[in-house]
Formats: structure tokens, C-alpha cells, sequence
């Protein structure tokens, strides 16, 4: 079977099933793991949760960049909307294999109404004509650069090489200001440093008053 008839027994149904069938499809980027990590050799992650993330820095980055926060968003949380067909390819993969992903995604949204809207999206990303795009792009590799901070201190020393990696594909100053904090910020402080430095020293049992 080609690709280009991949979905031709789909074609005929109503746009609510359509659409049903879609976020059933959008559900396996739950079940679609991030394959790079397997040569970190440390960390687990999902498309589907680093696509949430992707968002919410997009959505942030943007406001500090004086862009549309919400188009931004929006460009983050479709980015990789096609590997729930494809999969994740990570760099290794991609000296060797290719995807046909705009395909893809042409296929997945046929029928469903979405298509002209999240293809638009697709296309400005790909383009990275667009200010939002620019910021989405770093968004992608901000939400990479966390998980990688995450990994280097909990003691994998190469987690520091991929750091380096992903700084230099970052294309905004917000960007790059933001990815330096990241480099400076102890993952665990956001709850360790929290609370009062009392909290940390109650002893089990009934509290003394």
C-alpha cells in the first residue's frame, strides 16, 4: 500500500467520527517514547508530555519576546503532532532514515475540519519566517535543555555535551537568555527552597508547641 492511500477507507466518514478518529491518534503520542535518551542513557519522556511543556514555554517565551503568545503556543503544541504515524527520530536516526511528515499530518487531520488551520501552522513552523516560529522552535529545544539540567545533576556528565548541542540551535535572545538560566538553576530548587528552612526540620509525630 502507498502512503498516499494510506487513509482512503476513511475518506467517507462523517466529521465527528473524523474527529474522534484524530484524538484517538493524538492519544498514542502518549505511547510514543522520545528516542534519543537511549543514548543518553539516562531519562524517559513521552511526545505527548514534551509537547504539553513545549507549550507552556512557547506561551511564556513569547510574552518576553513581545509576540503572539497564543499562535506561539499553538505552534508548540502541533509541532510534533505527526510522529503519532512516524515516530520519533531522534539525530542518529536521521543520518539513515527519513519521514514523510507533512504527509503525515495531511492524513491524520483529512476530514476532520482542522486542516487548513493546523497545516498553516505546520507550514509557519517549518518556514520559521515568523517571530513565533523562531520562538516555538526554541521552545522545542528550551523544554530539551530541562530535561537535560535534570539529567546533569542527577550525575550524567554527558548530559553537559548535550546541552552544548542544543544551545547552538537556539535562534532568539529570549531564547538563548532563558537557556542560560537553565544552565544555572539547580532543577530541585523550585520545591527544595521553597518552603520555610523550618519546614525541613520537624521531627515525625505530634508537633511540639
Amino acid at each position: 500500500m502507498e502512503p498516499k492511500d494510506f487513509d482512503k477507507n476513511l475518506r467517507e466518514r462523517d466529521q465527528l467520527t473524523r474527529l474522534t478518529d484524530f484524538f484517538f491518534e493524538v492519544g498514542m503520542l502518549r505511547k510514543t517514547p522520545r528516542t534519543g535518551y537511549q543514548f543518553l542513557g539516562t531519562g524517559l519522556e513521552n511526545v505527548a508530555e514534551h509537547s504539553f511543556r513545549t507549550a507552556v514555554i512557547g506561551f511564556a517565551l513569547a510574552r518576553l519576546a513581545g509576540a503572539d503568545p497564543a499562535r506561539t503556543a499553538m505552534l508548540c503544541l502541533f509541532h510534533d503532532l505527526h510522529e503519532a504515524r512516524t515516530g520519533d527520530f531522534n539525530y542518529v536516526s536521521r543520518a539513515y532514515n527519513t519521514s514523510k511528515r507533512t504527509l503525515a499530518l495531511e492524513h491524520a487531520l483529512a476530514g476532520t475540519g482542522l486542516e487548513e488551520d493546523v497545516l498553516g501552522l505546520w507550514r509557519e513552523l517549518e518556514d520559521v519566517d515568523s517571530l513565533e516560529a523562531q520562538l516555538a522552535q526554541d521552545a522545542d529545544q528550551l523544554d530539551l535543555l530541562l530535561n537535560l539540567k535534570e539529567q546533569l545533576d542527577l550525575g550524567n556528565a554527558y548530559a553537559g555535551k548535550w546541552m552544548e548541542a542544543a544551545l547552538g540551535r537556539l535562534r532568539t535572545e529570549p531564547g538563548k537568555q532563558l537557556a542560560a538560566r537553565i544552565g544555572q538553576t539547580d532543577h530541585t530548587d523550585w520545591w527544595f527552597l521553597g518552603p520555610d528552612a523550618a519546614w525541613w526540620s520537624r521531627k515525625n509525630g505530634k508537633s511540639d508547641k
